[in-house]
């Protein structure tokens, strides 16, 4: 297969008419869940940048902002099998990955241990309130988040594809709540904010929810074509200087590089890693896809900053004292750092 095409049911198509599907693909999803979804409209451009990248995304914000309905929503739209994991402080492992049992063979008498699949067995898997487990649960979603597998017993079993997981998170502030871990932030591409309606959106779907009208969603896409999308926005290409600016920009983000700026090193513990800049890449690449083009621009990268370094940059106590939040240290760190001729216009 040529690097310019890519892999459809088995056939070679040529990059550039995948990316014009994906073009049309993505209108079509937007039109569909604007039938259930009002306002929120970066959180959606958000979402299916993750999406067609094959990325991972944690969706953050105050009850009622319709985290959940968006999910579940999209997975719907998509024809992708959706299951939901609601996270609780006694949520085990095993209710997430699956466990092993004894079972008797019926032909033979013989004990067996089977293998009983978790719920992360499926397309989508959405983590409702992620953030009401305790660490030692979260963790059982590190394996399957990176590798797209789960190994229990010495044996490896691999997720279906494609595989997204869609967590949402209770604010800090909320009761029984824990922190996630750092290794487990870093893999969720984006962290994607979800506000309040304005009081015209809200009468909006005040209005559509306790009416009797029933909403009929059509079923876009699928697997086959969501992975050739996936693969077609890898093929976009990134021009050398603006991948040298993203591993610049994520590079000075950590206090202990020689050289990081004083707010740097008097606000943030910790910096962003080596993922940081892939997912930057992959994000880019992405919005270039979704609208039809080969080469990845400077707005592409501006776009994709705060959403996948917000989560990956850890604010010291002395900012929690002077009250500067990491959304400030990142707009400080792109002003700070040079940025090359294609991204100042």
């Amino acid at each position: 297969m040529s690097p310019s095409t890519v892999s459809v049911a088995a056939s070679s198509v040529p990059i550039q008419e995948v990316l014009q599907r994906l073009k049309t693909a993505r209108l079509g999803i937007v039109q569909e869940l604007r039938k259930l979804i009002v306002g929120q409209d970066e959180a959606i451009d958000q979402l299916l940048t993750a999406l067609f990248a094959g990325g991972h995304c944690m969706i953050q914000g105050p009850p009622g902002t319709a985290k959940t309905i968006l999910v579940a929503t999209l997975a719907r739209v998509l024809n992708l099998e959706f299951k939901r994991i609601q996270f609780a402080p006694d949520l085990m492992p095993s209710d997430i990955s699956g466990s092993e049992i004894l079972e008797e063979d019926q032909t033979t008498g013989h004990r067996v241990v089977k293998f009983v699949k978790g719920p992360v067995f499926t397309n989508i898997l959405m983590a409702d309130e992620i953030n009401r487990t305790p660490p030692k649960t979260q963790a059982a979603l590190l394996e399957v988040m990176q590798e797209k597998q789960v190994t229990l017993g010495g044996q490896t079993t691999a997720l279906p594809q494609p595989f997204y997981v869609l967590a949402t998170q209770n604010s800090m502030e909320q009761e029984g709540t824990y922190t996630l871990p750092e290794a487990q932030q870093d893999r969720f591409m984006l962290s994607i904010v979800m506000s309040y309606l304005t009081e015209a959106q809200e009468a909006a779907v005040v209005a559509q929810s306790t009416s009797a009208r029933k909403i009929e969603l059509q079923r876009l896409l699928g697997a086959a074509e969501l992975l050739a999308f996936t693969q077609a926005v890898r093929l976009v290409t990134l021009p050398e200087k603006l991948g040298k600016y993203v591993v610049d920009l994520v590079a000075t983000s950590r206090p202990s590089v020689e050289g990081a700026p004083d707010f740097i090193k008097e606000y943030v513990s910790w910096g962003a890693g080596l993922r940081a800049s892939q997912n930057i890449v992959l994000a880019a690449k992405s919005l270039a896809a979704q609208d039809g083009r080969m080469t990845v621009g400077a707005n592409d990268i501006r776009k994709a900053l705060v959403p996948v370094l917000r989560h990956r940059i850890g604010l010291s106590f002395r900012a929690e004292v002077d009250h500067v939040d990491v959304e400030s240290i990142i707009a400080k760190l792109i002003a700070a750092v040079p940025v090359p001729s294609e991204m100042r216009n």
